[in-house]
């Protein structure tokens, strides 16, 4: 299993899925402005420095056979991105940008983390697990700082482009199939979940607005506390669009699994993002969903996108009970205006035969 971490350490499928017919919605092939995009699948993946080449070789081909054409990687490995190229693979750096505990970092700079309604850091009390440290993306030395970062892995010749995760504020409401785990009913926004509260964030709204946001009484019902939160992280992620156009790279994101759900519970506008592409999380088990809901998913981002850039949708290996389903699952997304899949979870021999059994 990849690096990524969710909230919850083993998320058990969720809610039974039905085998139901596909959606007589067919979207026309996927389209960025006038022009027709070619289909074409992704991979996430934490390389592993044991990883040896001739396996590599031989899986990215494998990788490259089935349709898949482009990796996001969760580390730099000089090596794996090569080889990856090297069978016509694009070979994409996958950063977290908002959700940043390093060490270093937290010590240096404890001042850059967000802060709660009730005015606790993530700095030092960091909510539901201890690796949610998020910044406060208001900060101009925040934004600074993500840049240089993406600079510096886009200078690197074998970088292809850059992938966007965790970039949004933290979960003010849980998917619902982690309530459970949590002893929380999120029914509404609670104030240690609710951020950004910091003086900066602050000040900053009073002078658009004349208003403290500790001032609102009913914070969750402001719109214009909720449009400057993504206006904050759309200007966070088309300050690093610019950064890699500049170097003639492209940039995609790693997003929430509609615009509804990316706006109300972690403050992500991605219909608003300059970007070449966008992958959303469309994991139907940690919503309560059936496999159809794939379909709804991808129709809502597509129809709100205009065919600005491609949608990618993201599926959850491990949601899926078998093979047929995640069949099931792949032709609601391309049916429904997917330029393809980007897969979470062990790609095996039996994924890749599946994969290749889809018409193009």
């Amino acid at each position: 299993m990849n690096k990524r971490k969710f909230i919850q350490s083993a998320l058990v499928a969720g809610a039974a899925t039905l085998s139901l017919p596909l959606k007589p919605y067919a979207a026309e092939a996927p389209t960025a402005g006038n022009r027709k995009v070619k289909r074409k699948h992704w991979v996430w993946i934490n390389p592993s420095p044991a990883d040896k080449e001739e396996d590599l070789q031989s899986l990215y081909a494998a990788y490259h056979d089935a349709g898949i054409r482009g990796i996001f990687f969760e580390a730099d490995s000089e090596k794996h991105y090569r080889i990856a190229k090297s069978k016509k693979l694009e070979a994409h750096r996958w950063m977290w940008i908002m959700n940043r505990g390093e060490k270093e970092l937290l010590q240096a700079h404890p001042e850059w983390y967000a802060q709660n309604r009730n005015g606790d850091s993530c700095a030092d009390k960091p909510p539901y697990v201890n690796y949610y440290r998020w910044l406060c993306p208001s900060r101009a030395e925040v934004r600074h700082y993500l840049e240089e970062q993406v600079k510096s892995t886009l200078e690197k010749d074998y970088v292809d482009g850059i992938h966007l995760d965790y970039i949004r504020y933290c979960d003010v409401i849980l998917p619902v199939n982690l309530w459970s785990k949590y002893g929380i009913e999120q029914n509404r926004e609670l104030p240690e979940y609710d951020f950004c509260y910091c003086d900066v964030c602050r000040n900053n709204f009073k002078t658009l607005h004349g208003t403290d946001p500790l001032d609102i009484q009913y914070p969750d019902q402001s719109l214009s506390w909720r449009k400057f939160r993504y206006d904050n992280i759309t200007a966070v992620v088309n300050r690093l669009s610019a950064v890699a156009h500049r170097h003639k790279k492209k940039i995609t994101a790693a997003v929430f699994p509609t615009p509804e759900v990316a706006k109300r519970i972690v403050r992500q506008d991605w219909l608003n993002w300059n970007l070449d592409g966008i992958c959303p999380m469309i994991y139907h088990g940690f919503y309560r969903e059936n496999v159809s809901w794939i379909g709804d998913a991808v129709a809502e981002g597509v129809n709100g996108l205009h065919g600005r850039f491609p949608l990618y949708a993201g599926l959850f290996l491990p949601d899926f009970k078998s093979g047929d389903e995640l069949k099931q699952g792949i032709q609601y997304a391309l049916t429904n205006g997917a330029a393809g899949i980007s897969f979470f979870g062990r790609v095996d021999e039996k994924v890749l035969a599946l994969l290749k059994s889809i018409p193009a």
